[in-house]
């Protein structure tokens, strides 16, 4: 038994270098074999809600999206069996994105239909930025997604502030319009401040009284100043985010995640030793040797 460990240890290795990296050639292909399922995958979910499609290719395309799946089943099942810690993967955001992408078909055995929702396979196809040696697409991505984070407060203070302003103003408005113009709720007006304040315009509810086309129109030109105020906080993230990008995209062989620093030699969100060219010292200290 002692013998099968190294083997065991190899193939888990191979694997996790098939799935999570693009450095060799068969981790390219296996990729882009991947992406191209998606994409059909997608395709079929789309033709098949085309009655005519649906009627003449309806058994055509549900036995090829269950072939999908279950292919898909088991490379999700490969990528927990080559990590370290699996767990964390699946609390990832690629490793929620794999579950999803498997769950709508597995479900339809339960609560039929729920097979349309597997367009989130979409998502998967965010993997295409490796395969095609699109790592400075992958870094601007990574970019964003930190950006983003870190402009949440100031962005939900944001959007608090602005739906307090159409609460108030919708309110004023019930009180002063009649129900005849569609006023007949507070929820009713507040949807119609949001369609204002967007400058969506609908025209589906519209104040009657000169009040309330006042207020409409202080609405609306608040709409206009306040829509560059949240791309005005998310830009300065997204340049400091520039000033500071020193990450790297290498997968952790532990939980599959990156972004770490690119001098770390322990993986931030589970502690596995990075450096695959040397041994992790915590090992050599409990060696007998040492």
């Amino acid at each position: 038994m002692p013998n099968l460990e190294p083997a065991k240890l190899g193939l888990r290795t191979r694997i996790f270098k098939l799935l999570f990296e693009s450095d060799t050639r068969a981790a390219k292909a296996f990729d882009i074999a991947l992406v191209i399922l998606i994409f059909l995958s997608v395709g079929i979910v789309m033709l098949d809600s085309i009655e005519g499609y649906h009627q003449r290719y309806g058994d055509l395309f549900f036995y090829a999206e269950w072939c999908i799946t279950v292919l898909f089943t088991i490379e999700l099942a490969l990528r927990i069996y080559s990590l370290q810690k699996p767990s964390l993967y699946l609390k990832s955001f690629y490793g929620i994105i794999d579950l999803l992408a498997i769950l709508p078909t597995w479900l339809t055995l339960i609560v039929p239909g729920t097979h349309t929702l597997i367009v989130v396979r979409l998502l998967r196809a965010l993997r295409l930025f490796r395969v095609m040696d699109m790592m400075i697409l992958e870094g601007e991505k990574r970019l964003l997604l930190d950006a983003m984070i870190r402009s949440k407060h100031q962005i939900l203070l944001f959007l608090f502030t602005v739906l307090m302003l159409i609460t108030i103003f919708s309110s004023i408005l019930y009180l002063i319009e009649p129900s005849e113009a569609g006023f007949t709720s507070i929820p009713t007006a507040i949807y119609w401040g949001i369609v204002t304040l967007t400058t969506v315009g609908y025209g589906d509810i519209t104040p009657v009284t000169p009040l309330g086309q006042f207020i409409s129109v202080a609405i609306m030109l608040i709409g206009y100043s306040i829509i560059a105020l949240p791309v005005g906080i998310f830009s300065a993230e997204v340049i400091r985010a520039l000033r500071e990008e020193r990450y790297s995209h290498e997968a952790c062989p532990g939980c599959g995640r990156d972004h770490h620093e690119r001098d770390a030699r322990y993986c931030k969100f589970c502690g596995t030793w990075l450096d695959e060219d040397t041994i992790d010292p915590r090992k050599k200290a409990k060696s007998p040797e040492a």
